[in-house]
């Protein structure tokens, strides 16, 4: 019987300090010490196929890694084969050798399997990348007399057969049509950041994760370089699941056997350009520094990098360094940008907006069926004068197949109850007008801004049924392009200054990172970072709103029913 009789803590809470000191980011486990040993002793042995001499992984493999080995197979009791921890996701930089050394664990893994017949997978986003580790184990089977013996690869099928227990190491495509039905016992997946706008992903990793529970000593091991994008989709979840765990925040309820092994720089040094920037703090996020990588190569490729502009030094830093591409690093970003989360209130909500404020002006734009349909509530606060935002939208569900490469992160929004996919009865024109008619029966709508060149004359009809019309300037057009830059500029003074605060959204943080500031010969104008795919129509509503927040109006009362039914004369 085991004697581990509770989930192990995977929380490396004291992560920063270890970075900072170059230790293991990997926790003191009560490992099987002689599963662990045995299987860093096989590792140890294997040689790197694709250097000059072969050397042995003893000698060329950073201890980072080893740490990684000896926790995965230390942490299964041989009594009744069951792993404590089903899960690695090691967040590495490019050039780490992570590749190279997961097909070592994957041999090893053949070597230290004692179920007949097992299956174990290469799973990569693309055939190439899964290739490319089948190609490492390969070459490190070749590069040794005994797993010749041991191992027949078949290079035609992709796949390596263990002739003493009949064992398979087959290469999959990521997809679900492929690999629903597979039962597992090992499975590496290759760069996931590359699955984050892929629609299907979580059911495909769901799949990979159900078949290898069917299995006590199932494990998946995932290994990816951060996004060059800000992350989305399944990689978001997953990152965002990995650092819970490692930051102590998972209830016991919410338990996952993962072990992250995150090399990502602290806060403080993230946030930091002139910190992460610096070649001598490299060495906190690249554990193979001076083994695959050299600094000197690093800082000649960095510099030729950094000349060329922000997109680039977007991409160099997210893959070599790790650091996370959040709001404000693209290039022609907008200002406001730099300050939209300092400025999310967690106490905001669209009740708490009627309660706080003295104003408010709602703000619509977008609706076509390729469109999302932004609604933002710009409300004055009744004390400071501050300004309030509170934003929501709808997209119709054939988005999701004409824009397959944001659908993840649109459900992600759905998920977060930020945006409502609606389906061909276009329930979200009800919801709008109800959200209206609620701030108007509150007696505190000034009027509804609406792009002047906008597909609304379906809302327009809607809101004349409630009693806002254009007639009595409810209902007010709002010029686009040049006409908006005065309230493009006061909204991104105010949030600098800290007079605008708004909710929290992650729809709204993705929204103003799409949102692109180009200079004309006499002003500026806001336009899509990518054409098509990256919407921004929930922040365009919000400046709308603040096109007329900036005249400073007031509120028209809602007229009594005396005044409706014709019964109040003055």
């Amino acid at each position: 019987m085991s004697i581990h009789v509770k989930p192990w803590d995977l929380s490396c809470t004291d992560w920063e300090e270890r970075l900072m000191a170059g230790r293991s980011l990997v926790p003191e486990l009560p490992l099987y010490r002689d599963e662990s040993e045995l299987a860093v002793a096989i590792f140890d042995e294997l040689r790197l196929p694709d250097v000059i001499g072969m050397p042995k992984l003893r000698d060329a493999c950073g201890d980072w890694f080893r740490d990684i080995v000896r926790a995965v197979f230390g942490s299964r009791d041989p009594a009744t084969n069951e792993r404590l921890i089903r899960e690695v996701l090691a967040l590495v930089p490019k050039g780490q050798s992570k590749t190279t050394y997961s097909g070592g664990m994957m041999i090893t893994a053949m070597l230290m399997n004692q179920r007949p017949r097992a299956e174990m997978l290469f799973v990569g986003p693309t055939q190439a990348i899964s290739d490319r580790a089948f190609a490492q184990a390969q070459g490190m089977i070749e590069a040794d007399p005994d797993l010749k013996t041991r191992f027949e690869v078949k290079e035609h099928l992709k796949e390596i057969h263990d002739l003493k227990n009949k064992s398979k190491m087959k290469v999959k495509t990521f997809a679900l049509d492929i690999l629903t039905g597979s039962m597992p016992v090992f499975v590496l997946l290759d760069e996931l950041w590359l699955l984050g706008r892929n629609a299907h992903a979580s059911k495909v990793i769901r799949q990979i994760r159900g078949g290898l529970e069917k299995n006590s000593e199932g494990f998946f091991m995932i290994i990816s370089t951060q996004s060059d994008e800000p992350p989305v989709g399944v990689f978001k979840d997953e990152l965002i699941t990995a650092r819970k765990i490692r930051d102590g925040k998972f209830r016991d309820k919410e338990f996952r056997a993962m072990l992250p092994v995150l090399y990502e720089f602290p806060d403080h040094v993230a946030k930091d350009p002139a910190l992460w920037q610096d070649p001598q703090n490299w060495h906190l996020v690249m554990p193979n520094l001076g083994r695959s990588m050299r600094l000197d190569s690093l800082i000649k490729d960095w510099e030729g990098e950094r000349a060329k502009g922000m997109k680039d030094i977007q991409i160099w830093a997210s893959q070599h360094l790790n650091i996370e591409v959040g709001i404000g690093l693209k290039t022609d970003a907008w200002p406001g940008v730099d300050f939209w989360q300092a400025r999310e209130d967690d106490t905001l909500t669209f009740d708490s907006l009627l309660e706080r404020s003295e104003v408010i002006v709602i703000g619509v734009d977008g609706g076509g069926l390729d469109d999302l349909f932004g609604f933002s509530a710009l409300g004055r606060e009744k004390v400071t004068k501050d300004w309030l935002g509170w934003s929501y939208a709808w997209c119709h569900e054939g988005v999701l197949e004409r824009r397959q490469s944001i659908a993840s992160a649109l459900k992600g929004f759905e998920d977060a109850k930020e945006l409502t996919i609606v389906d061909d009865r276009l329930q979200d024109l009800g919801e709008i007008i109800e959200k209206i008619r609620i701030v108007h029966e509150a007696g505190l709508l000034a009027c509804v801004a609406l792009d002047v060149e906008g597909p609304f004359g379906e809302l327009v009809d809607e809101l004349a049924k409630i009693g806002i019309t254009q007639d009595d300037d409810m209902i007010i057009g709002v010029g686009q392009g040049i006409r908006m830059m005065n309230a493009i500029k006061t909204t991104e003074r105010r949030l600098a200054r800290g007079t605008f605060r708004v909710a929290v959204s992650t729809l709204m943080r993705w929204c103003a990172s799409n949102l692109k500031i180009e200079a004309t010969a006499t002003a500026i104008r806001a336009t899509k970072q990518n054409a098509g795919d990256a919407k921004i129509d929930p922040i365009m509503a919000l400046f709308d709103a603040a096109s007329i927040m900036i005249t400073n109006p007031e509120a028209k009362q809602k007229a009594s029913v005396y005044e409706e039914r014709g019964l109040l004369v003055v």
